[in-house]
């Protein structure tokens, strides 16, 4: 527990820095004359970054241990957030973002594998549910911290606020994980990380260039695109024929480990995609200032750690297939209740009634839903498990989060004249009369995004059919 409590911290870490920035989008785009569709980039860009690295993550761990490459990453990650406090443009920031991501995204994978060799199987699911207390303090903490910093200080300090952390991670970390037993390191597969890290980078950028563009026909857009889909087709069939490739494919042939990453995938996809709608919603449409606007999304945190622990335990006691189910239709009920009340002048306590169930049905649904595929795996297996659990769950949530500022953008436009800048810019030139006049349409374009984000939550159903319904 000592350990997990640890991994806890750095995890924290790296949660609270993707939930700080979802309440600072306004104000950057403010502060950098940006609009959105770029400005987004400060959050994309570190998710794509944090999916692009994890799949050389299993090889890591192999070759350096994973002690040592834990304790590395979050050096690395406290490094790329003093660089970030310390950007000078949108494009100065969104590199050492990508800085971070890049840092950051070892960190949960190879905290991972830590936890699976030192837990065992009987107690899996509720150290994993504290391991998700991350989830929890990350968007409770951040945007109420994110919110005051930046009304009070510098936005600067969302970033500096990590080196103290880090410091902390690194000298318990040193003392208490577990020393690094030498094992046998497979060569790295580098065609394969070289089909895959690319071609999930160009995915994503096909997806939010097509939706600046408003369309998705010009060469600039179905190039990336092509590209990426044919790069990741061509990672599947050398994973399938590889010796030793870059992710062992071989786990997908587990029914269990298959059901599992399909419900991941649409769910974080739906889910995480939608986090930096509401801070957007409050400060945009309701006019709140970004710490009011992180106060307001703690019901959100507070429903999220609370049922995660909560199904964090019972699914050590009881199958994944009759837990999970029951969680994604409270999150669908939450969404539908959030979408249905959204407007320029909802109650903020039926929004917050809402908030809960959206988060309760999330966090009975990740946890639960991670165990259920990496409970079981060998010393062995274990990294390469958590690896594509984790690969699947972080690029999921970039693309929904890049698909979801597309969505809301094309809803936005044509709402304000924008003279060639972004919505963001137009509507924040516009007089509090002129505002007022086009609150209620803004708020519809909220809420519209909520809803197809809604229907991949309902989707992530169908796998989730297919978990095990007896226990394990």
């Amino acid at each position: 527990m000592a350990i997990v409590l640890v991994l806890v911290l750095g995890a924290i870490m790296i949660t609270l820095d993707m939930t700080v920035v979802n309440v600072a989008i306004d104000r950057l785009s403010r502060d950098f004359d940006a609009p959105l569709a770029t400005i987004q980039w400060v959050a994309t860009g570190y998710s794509l970054a944090l999916a692009a690295v994890i799949p050389g993550t299993a090889w890591a761990v192999g070759r350096f241990g994973a002690r040592r490459l834990y304790l590395g990453a979050i050096a690395a990650f406290a490094t790329g957030s003093v660089l970030a406090g310390l950007a000078w443009n949108v494009e100065s920031l969104v590199t050492f973002r990508v800085v971070q991501g890049l840092a950051g995204g070892m960190v949960m994978p190879v905290g991972m594998t830590i936890l699976l060799r030192v837990a065992g199987p009987e107690r899996l699911g509720r150290l994993m549910s504290t391991l998700g207390l991350a989830i929890l303090v990350g968007p409770l903490a951040g945007p109420a911290l994110g919110g005051w910093l930046i009304d009070e200080v510098s936005w600067r300090w969302m970033f500096f606020v990590n080196v103290p952390v880090a410091v902390a991670v690194v000298a318990l970390g040193s003392r208490m994980f577990p020393r690094d037993v030498p094992e046998r390191s497979r060569p790295l597969d580098l065609p394969g990380l070289l089909m895959l890290s690319p071609g999930l980078a160009a995915l994503l950028y096909g997806v939010t260039t097509g939706g600046e563009r408003g369309g998705f026909g010009t060469p600039g857009v179905l190039v990336p695109l092509v590209a990426g889909a044919v790069l990741a087709v061509a990672f599947v069939v050398r994973a399938l024929t590889a010796r030793d490739p870059l992710i062992d494919l071989g786990l997908f042939r587990d029914r269990t480990y298959a059901a599992a990453t399909g419900t991941l995938t649409l769910f974080a996809f739906g889910y995480f995609g939608t986090m930096l709608l509401l801070p957007l919603y409050l400060q945009v449409v309701r006019g709140e200032s970004a710490t009011v606007a992180g106060l307001l999304g703690i019901p959100f945190a507070l429903g999220s750690g609370t049922a995660m622990q909560v199904a964090g335990r019972l699914v050590d006691r009881f199958p994944a297939g009759r837990l999970v189910p029951v969680a994604i239709a409270t999150a669908v009920t939450g969404f539908a209740l959030f979408a249905m009340q959204l407007g320029a002048d909802a109650s903020y306590w039926a929004l917050c009634g809402a908030m809960v169930l959206m988060g309760a049905g999330g966090g009975a649904t990740m946890m639960p839903t991670m165990t259920a595929a990496t409970r079981g795996m060998s010393h062995e297996r274990a990294p390469a498990a958590s690896t594509s659990v984790n690969l699947v769950n972080t690029t999921s949530a970039a693309i929904g989060t890049a698909v979801t500022s597309v969505v809301l953008s094309a809803f936005m436009s044509g709402l304000v004249p924008e003279d060639g800048g972004g919505t963001l810019q137009a509507l924040h030139r516009l007089s509090p009369q002129g505002h007022a006049a086009i609150a209620e349409p803004l708020s519809d374009a909220f809420r519209h995004t909520y809803l197809v984000a809604l229907g991949f939550l309902a989707l992530s159903l169908v796998p989730a059919l297919f978990l095990p319904k007896r226990k394990q």
